[in-house]
Formats: C-alpha cells, structure tokens, sequence
C-alpha cells in the first residue's frame, strides 16, 4: 500500500464520529496522520481488525518493529509518547507479552475485583449524596450539576485508589497526570511535564508501599518485582505496569459511565425499556460500549513483516509493510455499518448483536474489564433510582469533548437532578 493522502487526524478530538466515518468511508484500512506528521494506517473493519489484533505478524513492541523508532524519530515530546515508551504488557510483543502478562495477572485477581464491589457500592452512594447536595436549589429544578465531575469522575479514580492501595495525598496529582496523558494535543512542555510528574508519582506510591505494604496491586506488584527468578518484573516494569492499570482503568470507566449517561438521556424511548424491563442495565453498557467506545482509536499496533491483507480478509493486493504503525479504530469499527447493519450508528439497548472491541481482542484484551463493567452495573442503576427525573441541562449540541483522539467522553455533563 502506498501512504498516499492521508486522513489527518484532528489531535482534540471535536469530532470523533464523524473522522470515524470518513475512515470507513475510505475502506477497511486506510492511511492517516497522527500528530508531527507520523503516518499509521487505521484499521476500521470489525473482521480485520480482528485477525490483526490476534496475528502474530503484529507486535506492540515499537523498540524492535517500528521503524520510527527504530530510526530515532520518535521523541519525548510527542503528545503520544507516553502510548509507545512504556515498558509494560502494553507495549510488549510475544513471549515478553505472556511474561508480563502472567505477572501482573497474578496479581490482578477475580477474587480482589470481586472483593471491590461493596466499596464500589459505598463510594456510589456517598457520591450520589455529594450529587443530590450540589443539585438542592432554592426552586423546584434546583441547580445544574456537573456530573462528570460529581460521579462519572470520582468513581473510578476512587476505585483504582482502594485497587492500587493508592495514599488519599496523592490522589489529586494522579488525576491530573492521567488527564495530562490522554490530552493528545498537548504542546511539547506539556508532554515532557507531565511524563516527569507521572513518574514522580508513581515513585512515591511505590515507595509508599515497600514501606507499608498492604492487601493491594501495588504490593502485589511489588513483591512480583522483587522475586528472585527470571520472570520477575524489572523496576521501570513495575512503573510502568502502575501506569497502565490506573489510565487504562480508570479513564474508560469515566467515559463509559458519561457516555452511557449521556446516550439514555438523549434517548428518552432507550430509558423507557430498560425502566419497563425490555432491556437490562447489561444491555446498556454493552450497547454504550459498542456505539460510544471509549476508547476511540487505540496506538500502535506494528507490521512485524508485510502484512497481505488480501489473506486476511482485507482488501486484495493491499499490504502493511514491515515496520508501519497500525491504528485500531474502535470508534469506527464499534459502527461498522457491515457488522451492525445500516443502522450501525443508532443507540438502541434491544439491539440483539452488541459485540464490540472496546475492551480490546485477542492476548491484549484489556485485564480490567470485568471491573469496569463491575463499576458501571452499580453506578448506572444507583444513579437512575436515586435521580429518576434526571435531564440534561443544555442542548446535547452544546456538550463539549475532552481534548483526546483517544479518550471519547465530554468535558462536563451538566445535568438537572429534578
């Protein structure tokens, strides 16, 4: 394939559905520009993007498969850096992947996720009382709250804090790292700060808990590191494994609680079958997940050889080089019209095929799933029965994105509590 005429991609992310679509216009694979120029394809077809996720021909390792980096040209002050430098499980490739992998598993237990929910369910509600408090006004609509901000927010980042075992002090500075990492436009100061203060965090926590080690991930972790055998995690592993589970956990639960949110209340008849018991809150986040992924486009993803795409299902005479970035477009795959019909694009909680990547596919499908899903069957009902005259406070056109061509959610949700 030749790299000609590329989509460029918008690094604020004002449009996320309609880039999407422009991609899939252009095929199943089809050549864009990421911030500085760097050249990916974007991969938009369900079916292909599939087999290229479980492909041993792609690799996540950018150190020995992508040729820019391989070549120098990837610096530290790139909005994406953060994505391709961290040595953990997500930018591992093959027998790397499954070390690290089977480490932090170990440690990323069912019984501890599991073991979470009555907190989830305290931190619900003291949250919704936060909520109710912020609404309460001198007349009957009372004020508007910013739910993002109020729930969608707190909520996880307050979960990975019990999780990571994560000390109340630090918490401010986290959410502001985590932020800064999933602002894809941000200039080169930006980028260079936030990667030194995400660092600087993550040494006091670690620090924190080789002095005071607990029932958590980070002391789990930890005590993986500092086992004596070949597997073992290396320190910057160790930070960078920390790095993964409190972005990746934390940032797709805030968007899939503000997008579920924001779709049942531009989508009143949506509300009404769950409420009748035509559909289950299951539903909603499933069908949230497929149609407002939250992770929008996922980097990078490398051609380990040429990669004939015609044998994947791709198109015919159509080949990804050795050494070219790959982009997994799940916003666009989540609507692929020839995977969900014509009306791939609807919300629509009965829709009987909900599937979708959101959480990713093959070795790499995200270990935090099930607690996220865990999050929102709590969160998404406790706010609906607390609040069940619930509505926007402004036009749903009005809503702002956050600043991302990854992360798909909004700036704030202003809502009425009724």
């Amino acid at each position: 394939m030749e790299f000609t005429r590329p989509i460029v991609i918008d690094p604020t992310g004002r449009d996320i559905h309609g880039e999407a679509t422009r991609i899939r216009e252009r095929g199943p694979v089809t050549p864009v520009e990421l911030p500085h120029g760097v050249p990916a394809w974007a991969v938009s077809s369900t079916p292909l993007l599939k087999r290229l996720l479980t492909d041993p021909r792609v690799s996540k390792d950018p150190r020995r498969h992508w040729q820019r980096w391989i070549d120098g040209e990837v610096s530290p002050d790139w909005p994406l850096y953060t994505w391709v430098a961290v040595q953990s499980m997500f930018t591992a490739y093959g027998t790397e992947h499954k070390r690290l992998r089977t480490l932090v598993s170990k440690a990323f237990t069912a019984r501890r996720t599991a073991a979470l929910r009555p907190r989830i369910e305290e931190i619900t509600g003291a949250l919704l009382d936060r909520v109710a408090k912020a609404g309460a006004g001198a007349d009957a609509d009372g004020h508007a709250v910013d739910l993002r901000e109020e729930f969608c927010y707190p909520l996880p980042i307050q979960v990975i804090g019990e999780l990571l075992g994560l000390p109340e002090e630090l918490g401010t500075e986290l959410r502001a790292v985590v932020d800064g990492v999933f602002h894809t436009s941000a200039d080169a100061a930006e980028v260079t700060d936030i990667y030194a203060r995400f660092y600087a965090v993550l040494g006091e926590l670690v620090a924190a808990k080789r002095s005071s080690p607990g029932d958590d991930l980070t002391s789990a972790l930890i005590a993986a590191h500092e086992e004596e055998s070949g597997t073992r995690l290396s320190e910057q592993e160790l930070l960078d494994t920390l790095m993964l589970v409190i972005s990746a956990g934390h940032e797709t639960t805030v968007n899939l609680l503000d997008n579920a949110v924001h779709a049942l209340l531009t989508h009143p008849a949506q509300l009404a079958h769950v409420r009748d018991g035509r559909a289950t809150w299951d539903d909603v986040i499933e069908e949230t997940l497929r149609a407002e992924a939250p992770v929008a486009s996922l980097p990078l993803r490398y051609a380990v050889e040429d990669l004939p795409l015609g044998e994947l299902g791709g198109p015919d005479g159509a080949v990804i080089r050795k050494g070219e970035a790959i982009l997994a477009s799940y916003a666009a795959a989540g609507r692929d019209p020839e995977q969900h019909d014509p009306a791939a694009a609807a919300f629509d909680v009965t829709r009987a095929a909900k599937d979708h990547l959101a959480f990713g596919y093959g070795v790499h499908h995200c270990l935090g799933a099930p607690l996220g899903r865990l999050e929102a069957r709590v969160a998404l009902p406790a706010l609906f029965e607390r609040f069940p005259g619930l509505t926007l406070a402004v036009p749903s056109d009005e809503l702002r994105p956050v600043d991302s061509f990854i992360s798909h959610g909004h700036r704030s949700l202003p809502v009425l509590t009724g």
